[in-house]
C-alpha cells in the first residue's frame, strides 16, 4: 500500500509548499498540492487521524477553483488562503486510505553544520596537493595574500551563481540548475557553453586523477618491492635535522617548472641487482603504469550506475584529515626554514614577490571551484535563509584548510641544504617511497580516487550524453567510445607530461572564465537591469570580474 501513494510524496508536492507562500513564482507548485479526502479510513504510523471541518470546507474551495479554470491557466490558481495547513494535508491512496503527510523532505534535510562540510568535502580534491608548490611559484607573502583575494572572489561568484535561479521571476525555478539558468537568459548558446565548460573540469579533474593515480600507484608498488626484498634507495640530495628526509627528484628545475630528471640509485642488500632493474623496467611511473591502469578502470567507467562507487566517498574527508595530520607531524619534526627577500632570489630561498603568480592564480580557481554544484548542495540545506551564511563558513573552512597545508609545508621544507624551488606540484613526491606515513597516505589516496574516478566519468557521460542523445545510457559502445577518449587523454598526459600542477592550472583556468567569471556576472548584470537597478559602480565591478577570469588564462600560456 505504501508504493500507491509514496510517489505521490515527492518534493514538488511537500518540500517546495510553503517556503513559496506568497510568491507568485510558486503558483506551478498549487496545483500540484495534495488534497483533502473525506475524514475515513484516515491511518498513521500512530494514532488513528481525523480532518477537521475546516479543512473539509477549504477543500471544497480548492475543487471549486480548479473548476474555474484549467491547470495551464496560472491566474485563477487557488490562493495561499484556500491551501490548508500543513497539519491538515492528507495524501489520498487508490486503495481507500489517506495517510498525513509529515514533512519526509523536511526530515531528509540536512542541518547547517552537515550542509557545510558537504561543500568543504567536495571542494577538498587533488588540489591540495598543489597548494604549496603554488605559493613558491607565487612567494610566500604574495602567495597567501593571493589565497586569500581568490578564495573571496570566488565566494562572491558562488553567490550569485546561488541566488541566479531565485531572480527570475514567474518561473518555478526550484529544480533548476545553473545551466538552465544560463540557457535562459542566453539561450542555446548558453546551455551548450556552459556544458562544455563544465566538461573541462570534469575531464580536468579526470586527467589529474589518472596522473596522480599512476604515481601513487608506483610508488605504492615501489615501497611493497623494496621492503619485500630489502633494496635501500639513496637518493642524490636530501634534507633532513635527523628525523625525516625530504628529497628533491629533479634537482635541476627551472622556475617555470621545466625539469631535469635526477638519478635515484637502488642499493641492493641480498638480492642481484638484475631483479631489481627488470622490476624497474617493469615498474614505471610514465612507461608502464599508465597502461596497468587501464585494465583496472576502463571496466569500470562502462558501469550503468556508479551507485556502488558513492558507498566510498567518505574516504575523501578521511584522507584530507591524514593529510592534515601528516603534514602537522612532518612539520613538527622539520622545524621551519624562513627567510624573507623581498624582490631578490638566493641560493636557497625564493622571493615573496614573483611574477609567476598566475600559476598559482590558476590553481586556485579549480580548488575553489565548486559553481556548478553548489544549488544541488544547497537544496538539502534544512534552513534555507542560511544558505549564505554557510556557504560563507564553508569557504572559510576550506581556505584556511589550503592556508594551512600550504604555509607548512613550504615553511617546513630544509633549505638549506635543499632550495625551496625544489617543491614539487605534488607535495608527496618531496617525500621518498620508503617514508611510512607517506606511504599511508598514497595508498589511501589511491583507493579513493579509485572509487571517484567512475564517479567523475559517470557525471561527464550523463551530462554528454543526456544533451546530445536524451539517454545517459544510449549504448554500451557509445559509452565505451566516450571513456576510450577520456582515459586515452589520461594516459597520454601521465606519460608525456605527468605535471599536475600545470594540468591543474590549466583546466581551472579555462572553466573558470565562463562558469566562475562571465556567466555568473553577466546573469547578474542582466538581472538587474530587467530590474531597473543596475547601477554603473556594479556594471564596472562585474565587468571587471569578467577581465580578471580573462587574464587569469591568457596568463597561463606565457608561464
Amino acid at each position: 500500500m505504501e508504493d500507491d501513494y509514496k510517489h505521490l510524496l515527492s518534493s514538488e508536492q511537500t518540500g517546495e509548499i510553503f517556503p513559496h507562500r506568497g510568491s507568485t513564482d510558486s503558483l506551478d507548485n498549487r496545483a500540484k498540492r495534495p488534497f483533502h479526502v473525506e475524514p475515513k479510513n484516515i491511518v498513521d504510523d500512530d494514532k488513528p487521524e481525523r480532518v477537521s471541518a475546516e479543512a473539509a470546507i477549504l477543500n471544497s474551495r480548492v475543487h471549486y477553483y480548479s473548476k474555474l479554470t484549467g491547470s495551464s491557466d496560472r491566474l485563477l490558481s487557488p490562493p495561499d488562503h484556500v491551501i490548508p495547513r500543513a497539519e491538515e494535508i492528507y495524501i489520498y491512496s487508490p486503495l481507500g486510505s489517506a495517510f498525513k503527510v509529515t514533512g519526509r523532505d523536511q526530515l531528509s534535510k540536512n542541518p547547517s553544520i552537515i550542509t557545510i562540510f558537504a561543500i568543504w568535502n567536495t571542494m577538498m580534491g587533488t588540489s591540495i596537493l598543489s597548494i604549496p608548490w603554488g605559493i613558491k611559484q607565487a612567494g610566500f607573502t604574495l602567495g597567501i595574500l593571493i589565497l586569500i583575494f581568490t578564495g573571496l572572489l570566488m565566494l562572491y561568484c558562488c553567490y550569485i551563481v546561488l541566488k541566479s535561479p531565485k531572480a527570475i521571476p514567474y518561473l518555478d525555478t526550484s529544480d533548476w540548475e545553473f545551466p538552465d539558468v544560463c540557457r535562459y537568459y542566453f539561450g542555446k548558446f548558453g546551455q551548450w557553453s556552459s556544458l562544455v565548460f563544465s566538461m573541462v573540469s570534469l575531464i580536468g579533474a579526470m586527467v589529474v586523477y589518472w596522473v596522480l593515480m599512476s604515481n601513487f600507484l608506483y610508488n605504492t608498488g615501489q615501497f611493497i618491492y623494496n621492503y619485500a626484498h630489502h633494496v635501500n634507495m639513496s637518493y642524490p640530495e636530501f634534507g633532513t635535522n635527523g628525523t625525516d628526509r625530504v628529497i628533491c627528484p629533479y634537482p635541476n628545475t627551472d622556475s617555470g617548472g621545466n625539469k631535469s630528471i635526477s638519478s635515484i640509485y637502488p642499493c641492493s642488500s641480498g638480492n642481484d641487482t638484475t631483479d631489481v632493474n627488470s622490476f624497474e623496467h617493469w615498474w614505471s611511473k610514465t612507461s608502464t603504469i599508465p597502461l596497468y591502469l587501464i585494465v583496472l578502470l576502463l571496466p569500470l567507467l562502462c558501469f550503468r550506475s556508479a551507485s556502488f562507487f558513492a558507498r566510498f566517498t567518505f574516504l575523501g574527508t578521511i584522507s584530507v584529515i591524514y593529510l592534515i595530520v601528516l603534514v602537522t607531524i612532518k612539520a613538527v619534526r622539520l622545524g621551519f626554514h624562513l627567510e624573507f627577500h623581498w624582490f631578490d632570489t638566493t641560493k636557497y630561498y625564493v622571493p615573496e614577490f614573483r611574477l609567476l603568480f598566475p600559476q598559482f592564480t590558476g590553481v586556485l580557481t579549480l580548488a575553489f571551484f565548486i559553481h556548478n554544484c553548489i544549488i544541488t548542495l544547497m537544496k538539502s540545506n534544512k534552513h534555507q535563509e542560511n544558505n549564505v551564511r554557510d556557504l560563507s563558513v564553508a569557504y572559510l573552512l576550506v581556505g584556511l584548510t589550503y592556508l594551512y597545508v600550504g604555509v607548512l609545508i613550504f615553511a617546513a621544507f630544509p633549505a638549506p641544504p635543499l632550495t625551496k624551488d625544489c617543491l614539487e606540484p605534488n607535495f608527496l613526491d618531496n617525500f621518498p617511497s620508503d617514508d611510512v606515513m607517506v606511504f599511508v597516505a598514497r595508498s589511501f589516496l589511491l583507493f579513493q580516487m579509485i572509487t571517484v574516478y567512475p564517479l567523475l566519468g559517470y557525471l561527464v557521460r550523463v551530462q554528454m550524453m543526456g544533451q546530445i542523445f536524451g539517454n545517459h545510457y544510449p549504448s554500451f559502445f557509445h559509452v565505451l567510445a566516450l571513456n576510450i577518449l577520456i582515459v586515452g587523454a589520461g594516459v597520454l598526459m601521465a606519460k608525456f607530461y605527468p605535471n599536475i600542477g600545470s594540468i591543474i592550472r590549466f583546466s581551472g583556468a579555462t572553466c573558470g572564465l565562463a562558469l566562475v567569471f562571465v556567466f555568473p556576472s553577466l546573469v547578474h548584470m542582466i538581472s538587474q537591469r530587467r530590474q531597473g537597478t543596475l547601477r554603473w559602480p556594479s556594471a564596472v565591478f562585474h565587468s571587471c570580474l569578467i577581465l580578471l577570469g580573462l587574464a587569469n588564462l591568457v596568463a597561463q600560456f606565457f608561464m
